[in-house]
């Protein structure tokens, strides 16, 4: 007699959201990957463009071109 095995959980993706996007819904997808308040993550990529020297929109940029759209 074998034990019952749990049913497969599906894993979590990082996409990016159409329903919830200012611009490209990167902010939103990664909200939503880490599992934290979507206004936080735009609030960090803000102030992480002003102070950051431009890393921040850069790495924004990146992730609109590799994050694939839900």
């Amino acid at each position: 007699m074998s034990t019952p095995q749990p049913a497969p959980t599906n894993p979590r993706r990082l996409v990016r959201r159409r329903d919830d996007r200012m611009i490209a819904g990167v902010c939103s997808g990664v909200a939503a990957y880490l599992g934290v308040d979507v206004t936080l993550v735009r609030l960090i990529t803000v102030l992480g463009a002003i102070f950051g020297f431009g890393t921040f929109i850069v790495a924004y940029v990146v992730g609109w071109l590799l994050i694939p759209e839900e």
